[in-house]
């Protein structure tokens, strides 16, 4: 790769990176500081945004690093590269499950709003993220047991998985299993709630507390419309760049052109730094 794009992917890294952390680490400052924020999600918000803090600090730079210090080898099987590619995958896919179960959380409540706390207890709660990190700690350790590998890409400037042909199994495994499905699923949710937010601002609502009932104008509902439009939009561009390329490279046996695995891997890793704007936007 030439030494302009390079340092313009380095830049880019850099950027989000401190976007990343800045953005995690004040998210989680406010439901330290503010109990009002927290509720049933509280768990999978923090493991969301955990996930991505961890990114920001430690993936993103190294790939900023290795940019920087030119360099286009590195010892794939060295305990490094093998633990930078298991923190890779683990922490992504945390990311994207534990986003998902927030907005099932969240269908719960708008489509059985008078069942939902006896379906969704702190205990279930509890259990499902603790599902969710064992399920991805799994997903993350096949590689380090035969099933796949982790080798240091040239194009990325990191270590990953390893998207050879001799790899496709894992690999479909992880894409789909790991990553499509959960993003899919939040956009098929956030699809539905944007439904029921039209069709209510057609007609508005009133909203009741002990003290008294209360008109709630068009507005609000277009408006969370809006934020869960532009959320899925952000995540589908985020990830869908880096699977079609990791499917094309896996299938094909070819290698896709360093700008376009490069560019994929910025935006993938940028998801990190969009995670606290997602998680702020789509409260209530």
């Amino acid at each position: 790769m030439a030494d302009a794009l390079r340092t313009i992917y380095a830049a880019l890294m850099i950027l989000s990176s401190v976007a990343s952390v800045c953005g995690n680490l004040l998210l989680l400052l406010a439901l330290l500081l503010n109990k009002e924020l927290r509720d049933e999600t509280t768990g999978l918000t923090l493991s969301f945004s955990l996930s991505a803090l961890a990114l920001g600090l430690a993936t993103i730079p190294s790939g900023a690093y290795n940019s920087l210090a030119r360099r286009s080898r590195y010892p794939s099987e060295g305990a490094a590269c093998q633990g930078s590619g298991f923190l890779f995958l683990l922490l992504q896919t945390s990311s994207t499950h534990s986003l998902t179960w927030a907005t099932v959380h969240k269908f719960m409540e708008l489509r059985f709003a008078l069942s939902y706390r006896s379906m969704w207890t702190a205990r279930r709660n509890r259990t499902l993220l603790v599902l969710v990190w064992v399920f991805c700690a799994v997903t993350a350790s096949l590689p380090l047991l035969g099933f796949g590998s982790y080798v240091y890409s040239e194009s990325r400037f990191l270590c990953c998985p390893s998207f050879e042909p001799g790899n496709r199994n894992f690999v479909l495994l992880w894409t789909s299993v790991g990553i499509l499905a959960p993003i899919l699923t939040t956009c098929s949710l956030y699809g539905y709630m944007v439904y029921v937010a039209r069709k209510q601002a057609r007609r508005g609502t009133f909203m009741c507390n002990e003290l008294h009932c209360y008109y709630v104008p068009a507005n609000n509902y277009l408006r969370s419309s809006n934020v869960m439009v532009t959320t899925s939009v952000c995540l589908l561009v985020c990830w869908l760049p880096f699977t079609s390329v990791c499917l094309y490279e896996t299938f094909s046996g070819r290698q896709s052109p360093a700008g376009t695995a490069s560019l994929s891997a910025w935006l993938v890793l940028t998801s990190a730094a969009v995670n606290p704007w997602i998680t702020c936007m789509t409260q209530t």
